[in-house]
């Protein structure tokens, strides 16, 4: 008899042969039911791919850094660090603007699997099945975020948003109100699960409000939302809306510090600008955008991971940079501001 074909198997499965091809080789480009069922009719005839067929695709010498949002201040650095490690390595990285949207993201990603070795996903706004299925279609790192299987480069944040908490205790406060993030933003939940954790521990009442878009301009509405109740301290996703929120405070006639302390996250070169200057947990951007690359150039090159089946999982140290944002707590009656 002779051996099953491709299209044996697509009669089996009730699909195309150009989808059966995608089951095998690129899977990430249909949905896991419909693989499940080529590769079990695969299984059931017996079929396997021709010699030629496995081969490893050509190498471009490009990777592609897919960043949530490339207007972010927080990213140069990153973008600089894992510039140089890729020209290092004769490697051209391409920078992919997500728009902070997961489909756009998905389709730049659906777009390049064709040309680039390989993806660093720099804040990922995917679930995790789509990562899992990018990752099956082409050598993935994830940045600021993590996933089992997968490399990835953090910040540590659990410490760092212990020094935020230690920081607001030491100078009086008894509460603070945090200003989250996009809903898909997995680092913003992990900032905000560290800061409610442990603020009892300081002896700290925790609030949250939100999710805004990590913008200067969502810091008004985020403003306006900590202040319906008493607070003397305002955490803030990131430093755009910590600087966002002070030009709100500031033009409702709040001052920071002396009614409200701010602190944002990131340490952006203009939270050292602004007046008054931004107290922020910060990081080493460069050496985790140098590091993402080197990661991945590792699994192009067929290095074995470290991490095994679990991938390799970096996390690097944080540093809560004290400016002029924060001050003595002030009391409760005076704390907020009217128009």
């Amino acid at each position: 008899m002779k051996p099953p074909t491709i299209y044996d198997v697509a009669a089996r499965a009730g699909v195309a042969a150009s989808t059966v091809s995608r089951a095998l080789h690129v899977p990430g480009r249909i949905s896991e039911a419909t693989r499940a069922k080529v590769l079990a009719a695969a299984d059931e005839l017996g079929y396997a791919p021709a010699p030629s067929a496995r081969r490893p695709r050509a190498r471009h010498a490009t990777v592609a850094m897919v960043l949530s949002d490339i207007t972010n201040p927080r990213f140069f650095e990153t973008i600089r660090g894992a510039e140089q490690r890729a020209r290092a390595a004769s490697t051209t990285l391409v920078l992919v603007n997500a728009e902070e949207s997961a489909q756009v993201e998905h389709e730049q990603i659906d777009a390049l699997a064709r040309t680039v070795d390989g993806f660093v996903l720099a804040a990922s706004r995917l679930t995790d099945d789509r990562l899992r299925a990018v990752a099956a279609l082409r050598p993935t790192v994830l940045l600021d975020r993590q996933l089992p299987g997968l490399d990835s480069v953090t910040l540590d944040t659990r410490s760092g948003c212990r020094r935020i908490l230690e920081h607001l205790a030491a100078l009086g406060h008894a509460s603070f109100t945090y200003c989250a993030g996009p809903v898909g933003s997995w680092m913003g939940a992990k900032r905000w699960a560290a800061l409610r954790e442990g603020a009892e521990t300081y002896g700290l009442l925790a609030r949250r409000v939100g999710p805004y878009t990590p913008t200067v301009a969502s810091g008004r509405d985020a403003a306006d939302t900590a202040l319906e109740s008493p607070t003397t301290a305002i955490v803030a996703h990131n430093d755009l809306l910590a600087i966002g929120v002070m030009q709100r405070l500031a033009a409702r006639g709040v001052r920071v510090p002396a009614d409200v302390s701010v602190i944002g996250f990131d340490d952006v070169f203009a939270a050292a600008l602004v007046g008054p200057s931004l107290t922020t947990l910060g990081g080493p951007g460069a050496e985790a955008g140098r590091l993402a690359v080197d990661l991945l150039l590792d699994r192009l090159g067929g290095a074995p991971g470290r991490g095994g089946d679990a991938g390799q999982v970096r996390v690097l140290p944080t540093q809560l940079v004290q400016r002029q944002s924060t001050g003595a707590a002030a009391p409760l009656a005076t704390a907020v501001a009217t128009d």
